[in-house]
C-alpha cells in the first residue's frame, strides 16, 4: 500500500504542549477509527512551525479526507516513491 508524507503548516507547532499534542493525536485516531483500516498513521515529526506526518493509505484522496474530517491542514501530500537509509550505500 502506498506511503505518504503530509506537510501540515501549524504556526508554533514546536511550542505545543504534551497535552495539546495528545489532544491532536486523539482527534486523529478517532477519525482514523471511523474511516476504517485502509488508512494508517505511522508517525509524525513536530518542528517549529510544521508537523510532518507519515501515513499508509490506498490513495491521496483518503489522506486528504482524514485531514478534512480532523480539521487538520494538509498543505502538501506526497507519495513516497523510495525509502533510503545509511544501508542504501552498501
Amino acid at each position: 500500500m502506498p506511503k505518504y508524507v503530509i506537510e501540515r503548516e501549524i504556526p508554533g507547532a514546536g511550542n505545543l504542549t504534551a497535552e495539546q499534542l495528545k489532544g491532536i493525536s486523539k482527534i486523529s485516531c478517532d477519525v482514523l477509527s471511523k474511516m476504517g483500516s485502509e488508512i494508517q498513521w505511522v508517525q509524525s515529526y513536530v518542528t517549529t512551525d510544521k508537523i510532518y506526518c507519515v501515513y499508509i493509505a490506498p490513495n491521496e484522496e483518503m489522506v486528504r479526507e482524514h485531514a478534512k474530517l480532523g480539521g487538520f491542514p494538509a498543505n502538501s501530500v506526497n507519495q513516497v516513491s523510495t525509502i533510503i537509509d545509511p544501508t542504501s550505500s552498501e
